[in-house]
């Protein structure tokens, strides 16, 4: 079992990684964020892409989640676990928590890039639920056993469902935007998680997503409102937390668990067979 890795904010270093190597890898879809870092941690194979970039260099707009899912198909991985920075909009949901999201709303204007499928080939995946159900609630389990283990971190919640709304970015939200997604009852925002969960539900990956807390966007009037600055520092304040999560649920993900993922594409596919150019198919080599 290989576990792939997308890394957001202030978590592009991997101390804990042994026997690593970048390795660069091209795609059909054009380049990914960065080279892939593979390596072994507690003696399971992983491979680690930087969504931004290292030195992030990319806009969450700039981001190629078809190329980097590619990627990390093509190294065969065989889950996905996403870590992103996000805003909070609710109060009981504070900076330095974590989410684990179970749903997804979409505020973008990048749809057309958020799937492998046009251009030729028609096909709709089932996204009623968006991250695997296996991996979310071993997620969250692990999640609340490493804060249960520290006494540093006993002041930290984790919140095991809610839905994160994906905006377009790269400027943070309006206040009346901010107002506006609280009120549809939505839990965190975020600029990046909802084309990674599309395009792994595509290339019949399980995904899951552990969301850091960083802010409360700019509703709340007694709070300091979002900036670059702010996001950072509560990254960094949440790495430990955050890569300890990381090591356990690494550890303990089975080498088979069921997911609705692994044959996401069985009945997708419109397209008739004698339709399906080998073009195509080195766009997309995993098609039945």
């Amino acid at each position: 079992m290989s576990i792939g890795i997308i890394g957001g904010s202030g978590l592009y270093q991997w101390d804990a990684l042994e026997q690593t190597a970048w390795r660069t890898i091209e795609t059909p879809w054009g380049a990914p964020s960065d080279e892939i870092l593979e390596g072994e941690l507690g003696g399971r194979r992983i491979c680690f892409i930087p969504r931004h970039g290292r030195g992030h260099r990319w806009l969450p707009s700039e981001i190629n989640h078809r190329a980097n899912i590619f990627a990390l198909k093509t190294l065969g991985v065989e889950a996905i676990l996403s870590i992103t920075a996000v805003g909070s909009l609710h109060e009981n949901i504070r900076p330095r928590d974590v989410l684990i999201p179970d749903q997804y709303f979409d505020r973008t204007r990048s749809t057309p890039d958020h799937t492998f499928f046009g251009n030729g080939i028609a096909g709709h995946v089932a996204l009623g639920d968006p991250v695997c159900p296996y991996l979310h609630k071993l997620l969250g389990e692990i999640a609340v056993q490493v804060r249960d283990s520290s006494e540093d971190l006993s002041d930290r919640k984790v919140h095991r469902n809610g839905t994160y709304v994906n905006m377009e970015g790269p400027a943070f939200s309006t206040r009346a935007e901010s107002e506006f997604y609280r009120k549809q009852g939505f839990q965190v925002i975020g600029m990046t998680s909802l084309p990674e969960a599309r395009l792994a539900r595509e290339a019949e990956l399980p995904y899951v997503a552990l969301a850091l807390i960083t802010d409360y966007d700019c509703w709340h009037q007694d709070e300091e409102g979002v900036s670059a600055e702010l996001v950072a520092g509560h990254v960094r304040a949440n790495k430990v937390f955050a890569q300890s999560i990381m090591a356990s649920f690494v550890a303990a993900v089975p080498a088979d668990f069921p997911s609705p993922a692994r044959d996401a594409l069985k009945g997708a596919v419109m397209t008739a067979p004698e339709c399906i150019t080998d073009e195509i198919r080195q766009r997309i080599p995993w098609l039945p």
